[in-house]
Order: structure tokens, then C-alpha cells, then sequence
């Protein structure tokens, strides 16, 4: 491979100047002095046009820093907002004036207090003033600090751009789809958003006045209240006509719901405790279920075993649910990446919206209470055990399945004795992930009407009960960890 012939393919343009750079930087083990004076003049188009769009876009903040300083302090007028405060608070001093000669006349023990109000209205013009008239006399100095600022940043631009590129083209070598080349369009766009930027903001800043649609975003409100009209139509319509489908979903929710609540709440405390504290000694080990027995004795003996017992049988519900319909939908998504590039946009919109927000839809179609607060938790945690699915199935190694294949295996008996066996590790930190997520809406979902530790959270939020709020969130956090231990079981 000829080295310099590789060069001039990359660079397309002044191609002997960048052997002899690329070539020095190469060599030398350590840094070389190496100064481009067409990236310093240029700065964010130079980088733009050789597609460097990262170093571009943070060069051109830099710059546009500058020159802002630069037209604030020749030509913008510094003090329009310091003025802008002396004239509200003159309109203010006449209306005082105006109480004191009234005061004079009717309330003559007011005058007092209106005389003290305008002594402080006219101290503070003074200040004002006074403090305008500085930032005036302070204006040179700002433009000198943007002249001095964009004077540093030509410098460096012009230091780290034969390095920055040189950098580029050791990736090159080894994949030939990047390029350097300045192509017209690359000019253009970065020429375009360079005095775009620069031209906007030095006059929203300089001269703050001058364009004044610049400050707020042009918009009618007729367009939000068209569109919530259009929202609201939508919901009713699909709340009319899915009526028997939600009743349907809510009466299956419900009835796995009332079913674990009886069996928690409806079962002698000392079984429930045995029960819970030998599934963990089980799982974990013998210190895990000694732990896990002190949790649930604090939360016994501070009255919470009621209120425990009904977020655990709230929370299996949700969880339940959602590892019932999240592994089999991870199994389908790990065999059909285009359904799973599909769904993935879902499940960021369904983690990355507040729960305050999906909240609403949920109310409208299935109302308040314990099955919204189910689904709630369910919309929130259910994602992880989905995504942790297909990651570990697609984790398997190739190797192993293709030895299985040969072998004469089915796609069922590949899925059942070495897709999920090997991806079993990965899957469980998924359910372990959901558990968790789902424990942490127990006092969001108390909003919609769900009773248990996380009411006793609300409450104490509501009434700035701080006692109340703390043992009821160690209960809460008690009840993730046991979670997790039998969850989990002994890591190593």
C-alpha cells in the first residue's frame, strides 16, 4: 500500500501539504507542532466541509461566544435590560407619589410607610443607575475579552486541525468509507449553518431589541387547542368503542390482583413470614433469609404488614404480567429484527415518558383505582425484561447453536435446551431490572388509588410528616430487597 497515494485519495485537495504533515505526525512518538492556517482563518467551515461535524459544532459555539462579546461591547447596547428595570420601577415611583399625596390629604398615618417605599424606589434607580453606567464604561473591556477569545480559538483550530484529520485518515485505512474530501455540499451546508448561527445570535444578543420574533417561537393558540380538541375526540371515541375490551382487560388485571391480595392478607402473618423467609434462604442462602426475616419484622412491628402486603401482591401482579408478556415478546423479537426495530421506539417512549403523563391515557380508559396503578407499573418496568431477552438470546454464541442444528435439532428443541439455558443469566437481571422498576412506582401508582406503602408516602408528603414518610420508604426499600434476593438468588 503506497502511503502517500492513500493520502492524496483522502484529502482529494492540497495533497502534497498534508503528505508532508501527516507524515511528520506520524513519525514522531511525540507531539508535533503542526499548524493548518486554512482551518484557523476558516475554523467551523474548514472542519465542516472535511465532514468533522463534532469539532464544527463545538468550534462554532466557541466562536459565536466571541463575537457576541465582540458586538456587545462595540456596538450592542449592554444596559437594555438594566433600563428596561429603571423604567418599571419609575412607573411604580409615581404611582407611590401619587398614594403619598393622597395620604396627606385622607390616611395621614400612611404617609410614613409611603414616604420609606419611595425612598427605597429612588435608592434603587440610583443603584441601577449607577450599575448602568458601569457595565457602559466596562463595555470595552468585554469586547476586548471576545477579540482576545476568538484570537485563542483561531489558534487552536489551527494547532488540532492537521492532528484531528490526520487521526481521521488512521481510520481510514482500516475502513474506506470515511472521507475527508471537501465536496460542495459539505461547503454549503457548513458556510449556511455557520452565518446562520453567528448572524441570529449576535443580534438576539447585541442588540436584543431589533428582531423581536427571535425571542419566542411563532405559534397560535388555536394550534394547541385544535389539537387537544382532536386528542380528546380520539380518546372518547376509542373509549365508546373499546369499552368491551377494557372492561375485559380490567376484569383479568383484577382478578390476579384480588387472588394474590387474599392470599397475602387472607393467610396467617407467621405462614406468609416462614414462606418469604425460606424462599429466600433458599434462593440466596441462610444469611439472605436471616436479613430478609428482620425486614419483615420491622415492618410488622411498626404496622406496615398490611400496607407491605398489599404493594407485594400489587407489585407480582405487575410483574407478573409483564415478564409473561416480555420474555415470550423478547423470544419473538430476538428472531425478527425489523418487528423489534419496530417495537423499540415503543418500549424508549414508554421509559423515557413521565409517569405523570402515561397516567392520563390509563385513567381515561380503565379509571382510577388498583388496575390502573397495575397497568401504570406495567407500562413503566415491563420494557427491561423485553430488551434484556433479546440481548441474551442474541448473545448466544453461533457456534453452539450451529453444533446443535447439526445435530438434527428443531427450532423448539434449540429454543428449550440451549437458546434459554445459555441466555438464562441475562434474562433473570431483566426480570431482576422489572421487579425493581415496578417497586419504584408504588407511590406514583398510590395517586390513581392504589392503597399500600406508597400511600403512606403521599400522605406523609401532603402533611410534611417526616417520620412517617422515612420508615414507610425503608419499608418500601425493604421490600425491594427482598424482591431481589429470591429474585436474584446467589449471584456467583
Amino acid at each position: 500500500m503506497n502511503y502517500d497515494s492513500e493520502i492524496t485519495k483522502f484529502v482529494k485537495t492540497n495533497s502534497s501539504y498534508y503528505i508532508r504533515e501527516f507524515t511528520r505526525i506520524g513519525n514522531s512518538s511525540k507531539k508535533v507542532f503542526s499548524f493548518n492556517i486554512f482551518a484557523s482563518l476558516l475554523g467551523p467551515v474548514w472542519f465542516g466541509s472535511r465532514n468533522i461535524w463534532n469539532y464544527a459544532l463545538t468550534f462554532l459555539i466557541l466562536e459565536t461566544f466571541s463575537i457576541v462579546q465582540i458586538m456587545r461591547g462595540f456596538f450592542g447596547n449592554v444596559t437594555t435590560e438594566i433600563y428596561s428595570k429603571i423604567a418599571g420601577i419609575e412607573s411604580t415611583l409615581v404611582f407611590r407619589n401619587k398614594q403619598l399625596s393622597a395620604a396627606y390629604e385622607k390616611a395621614p398615618e400612611k404617609v410614613a410607610v409611603f414616604k420609606r417605599a419611595i425612598e427605597s424606589l429612588e435608592k434603587a434607580i440610583t443603584d441601577y443607575k449607577l450599575e448602568a453606567k458601569a457595565i457602559e464604561e466596562s463595555a470595552i473591556y468585554i469586547a476586548i475579552f471576545g477579540i482576545v477569545g476568538l484570537f485563542i480559538i483561531k489558534i487552536i483550530q489551527g494547532i488540532v486541525a492537521n492532528h484531528i484529520l490526520e487521526k481521521k485518515f488512521s481510520n481510514y485505512l482500516s475502513d474506506s468509507s470515511i472521507s475527508a474530501e471537501i465536496k460542495s455540499k459539505n461547503i454549503f451546508f457548513s458556510i449556511l449553518f455557520t452565518i446562520t448561527i453567528i448572524i441570529f445570535t449576535s443580534i438576539h444578543y447585541a442588540f436584543p431589541d431589533t428582531w423581536i420574533f427571535l425571542n419566542n417561537f411563532p405559534t397560535h393558540p388555536d394550534i394547541r387547542l385544535t389539537s387537544i380538541k382532536w386528542i380528546e375526540t380520539g380518546f372518547n371515541f376509542a373509549t365508546l368503542k373499546g369499552d368491551a375490551f377494557f372492561d375485559g382487560v380490567s376484569q383479568a388485571i383484577r382478578s390476579v390482583l384480588d387472588f394474590l391480595e387474599l392470599l397475602f392478607l387472607g393467610t396467617p402473618w407467621i405462614v406468609i413470614f416462614s414462606v418469604i423467609v425460606l424462599l429466600t434462604t433458599l434462593s440466596a442462602g441462610p444469611r439472605a433469609g436471616i436479613i430478609t426475616g428482620s425486614f419483615l419484622a420491622y415492618m410488622g412491628l411498626l404496622g406496615f404488614w398490611k400496607l407491605a402486603m398489599i404493594t407485594i401482591a400489587l407489585l407480582n401482579t405487575a410483574a407478573a404480567l409483564s415478564i409473561i408478556i416480555g420474555i415470550p415478546l423478547g423470544i419473538y423479537c430476538s428472531r425478527r429484527p425489523k418487528f423489534y426495530s419496530f417495537i423499540r421506539p415503543i418500549m424508549d417512549f414508554m421509559q423515557t415518558m413521565p409517569a405523570f403523563v402515561f397516567m392520563i391515557p390509563v385513567i381515561a380508559f380503565f379509571g382510577v383505582g388498583k388496575v390502573a396503578a397495575v397497568l401504570i407499573t406495567m407500562i413503566f418496568g415491563g420494557t427491561p425484561v423485553v430488551r434484556f431477552t433479546v440481548l441474551a438470546l442474541k448473545g448466544v454464541p453461533e457456534n453452539v447453536r450451529e453444533a446443535a442444528i447439526s445435530y438434527g435439532a428443531s427450532k423448539w428443541y434449540l429454543l428449550r435446551k440451549v437458546d434459554l439455558p445459555l441466555a438464562a443469566p441475562t434474562i433473570m437481571a431483566g426480570v431482576n431490572q422489572t421487579v425493581l422498576l415496578s417497586l419504584t412506582m408504588v407511590v406514583v401508582a398510590s395517586l390513581v388509588g392504589a392503597k399500600g406503602l406508597g400511600l403512606e408516602v403521599l400522605e406523609a408528603l401532603q402533611y410534611t410528616n417526616v417520620g412517617q414518610g422515612i420508615l414507610a420508604g425503608i419499608a418500601i426499600l425493604f421490600c425491594a430487597l427482598i424482591l431481589d434476593k429470591i429474585v436474584q438468588g446467589k449471584k456467583n
